[in-house]
């Protein structure tokens, strides 16, 4: 094989490396704040180390977990040829984030960085994504339920928009992956306990 067939197989490993790159806990601890995975939901993503970090910590959180995602969509879009290898090599942030290889295979819920990924091959669906996010958030409070939405849309503007059969897959999977890392979250907003945007959770392990 030549370096170009080996290509795709470097930066699907080199994306999943970078995806597994836990900055809610690199963050906090050179800030010498709270480990997220000790407090809270003890979740390492931006919802939880906002909370227990505080917004520096939750900001830089949020910027390295879109932005790992965003690199590797963008490289694998503006390096590859096939579209399908594409997707695949997009994936791999995602799933890096989910099962970090630093934290032994356990992770966050993807939402931030399954975003920058989509924004790195689509940059319109991405953007929309993050307006639902927004604005989901800024009316009911709920990061779970803001997230839900972002990747409920995500689908239906594949669909809408036209995109092809491949990426209309890759949206379904991403979308389902999503929601099923918010299972808990989907039962606590059914039962209306589901804590809200800067109200403690520390009861709520899986936030």
């Amino acid at each position: 094989m030549t370096i170009v067939d080996w290509l795709p197989v470097g930066m699907a490993v080199a994306g999943y490396l970078l995806g597994s790159i836990p900055f809610g806990v690199v963050v906090s601890k050179c800030l010498g704040a709270v480990d997220p995975r000790t407090a809270g939901s003890r979740n390492i993503g931006f919802t939880n180390v906002l909370r227990v970090s505080g917004k520096k910590a939750g900001l830089l959180t949020l910027v390295g977990d879109i932005g790992k995602g965003w690199l590797v969509g963008w490289a694998a879009l503006h390096t590859l040829d096939q579209e399908a290898v594409v997707l695949g090599v997009t994936v791999c942030p995602i799933l890096g984030h989910l099962y970090s290889v630093f934290l032994r295979f356990h992770g966050g819920k993807g939402v931030a960085t399954a975003m920058g990924a989509v924004a790195g091959i689509s940059p319109a669906i991405g953007l929309t994504m993050l307006a639902v996010w927004l604005a989901t958030a800024a009316i009911w409070r709920y990061s779970s339920g803001a997230a839900l939405a972002a990747f409920a849309a995500l689908p239906v503007m594949a669909v809408a928009l036209g995109r092809s059969t491949g990426f209309q897959v890759f949206a379904w999977l991403v979308s389902g992956v999503i929601t099923l890392r918010h299972k808990e979250n989907i039962r606590r907003l059914w039962q209306g306990i589901e804590s809200k945007i800067g109200q403690s959770n520390i009861n709520q392990p899986n936030s």
